[in-house]
């Protein structure tokens, strides 16, 4: 083992850097360069990368993001044609690099490009990345924590202007499919309300908590994903345009809702999406280790021929898991953890 790549997909998030600096170090105590492909599957295509050395990772366990950019590019999208053109590109970046093995870093989509890899004979090992905590077969996700603790502080902050001024504010949080950070920011945060993807939402109940709440509060924090439906509608999307991966820019839920509460209740609503402000700044003391940890197992996997695996969390232990466990189904939010959050409506 000389040579290995490492690289990071999809949306940036809290914790790559540390994930990067724990597969360097690793990978350098047992004399293996590492090269960083720039932006996600795109860098292996066009064969961009830069050697990770010791200087090259200095300073970035406390940064945000990625020092190796990031995109969406799909490998595997397109005409038949176009996919086995991609595969013979990603043939000779290998062979043209001496890479052993390459350590891919992302969710869903981009640990299944990672699978499929796999199942066309490279040496690929996966690294789980997503703030939204729905990638399965693992407890938990860097990211999500430092996403949780900064709409937590959102909501904080929104308490006191909705008091201030006898407001209802509905916080749109991220979330598509899962409402794992929406759960757990507006239960920490005190949200009267929370909204999730996997339970769809009756307005007339909605409604009747913010009036019942006015009796002896004459506020109320409304938390909802961005995926969260309505029920009998669709689910909110900004256009219908879709990407590689087959999705569409979610956006809006908060801004209609708010206007339904306000038209139903005759009280002051306003909204505010968080947004990307959820993916950005440092990442918070769990995510930083649990990025090291991983980046650590990532190269011990691979210095084990142990490929076609992802590490996960189970309880305290870092394992690893074959990449279809983790990619085969999204983790939502069961019932029975939604039920608990009821008790503290209204």
């Amino acid at each position: 083992m000389k040579k290995i790549g490492v690289l990071t997909g999809g949306g940036d998030c809290p914790g790559l850097n540390p994930v990067i600096r724990g597969v360097v170090r690793k990978a350098l105590k047992h004399d293996i360069d590492v090269l960083g492909f720039r932006s996600g599957w795109r860098g292996l295509l066009k064969n961009e990368h830069k050697l990770l050395d010791l200087q090259a990772i200095s300073g970035i366990l406390h940064r945000g993001g990625t020092i190796l950019g990031t995109s969406r590019t799909n490998p595997y999208h397109g005409e038949q044609e176009d996919v086995q053109s991609n595969l013979n590109a990603i043939k000779q970046t290998f062979e043209s690099n001496n890479l052993d093995a390459l350590v891919a870093i992302g969710g869903e989509d981009t640990l299944g490009v990672a699978n499929k890899l796999c199942q066309d004979g490279f040496n690929v090992v996966g690294v789980p990345k997503t703030i939204d905590n729905d990638l399965s077969a693992t407890d938990f996700t860097f990211g999500f924590d430092t996403s949780v603790n900064i709409a937590m502080e959102a909501i904080d902050r929104l308490h006191s202007t909705a008091e201030s001024h006898s407001r209802v504010i509905v916080v749109e949080i991220m979330g598509r499919h899962a409402g794992w950070i929406t759960l757990h920011a507006g239960l920490a945060g005190g949200a009267d309300v929370i909204l999730i993807p996997e339970q769809p939402y009756d307005l007339n109940e909605v409604v009747g908590a913010i009036k019942r709440r006015y009796n002896r509060k004459n506020f109320s924090i409304v938390a909802v994903s961005e995926g969260a439906i309505e029920k009998s509608a669709d689910m909110v999307t900004q256009d219908t345009e879709i990407d590689a991966f087959g999705h569409v820019k979610l956006g809006g839920v908060g801004e209609i809702l708010a206007k339904k509460i306000e038209k139903q209740t005759g009280f002051e609503t306003r909204h505010v999406v968080l947004g990307h402000i959820q993916r950005g700044g440092s990442p918070t003391a769990f995510d930083r280790v649990l990025g090291l940890r991983f980046g650590v197992k990532a190269v011990e996997l691979i210095l084990n021929s142990d490929f076609g695996k992802m590490t996960s969390l189970s309880g305290n232990a870092i394992v690893a898991v074959p990449l279809a466990d983790g990619v085969g189904t999204l983790k939502t939010v069961d019932h029975d953890l939604y039920d608990l959050a009821k008790n503290f409506f209204d």
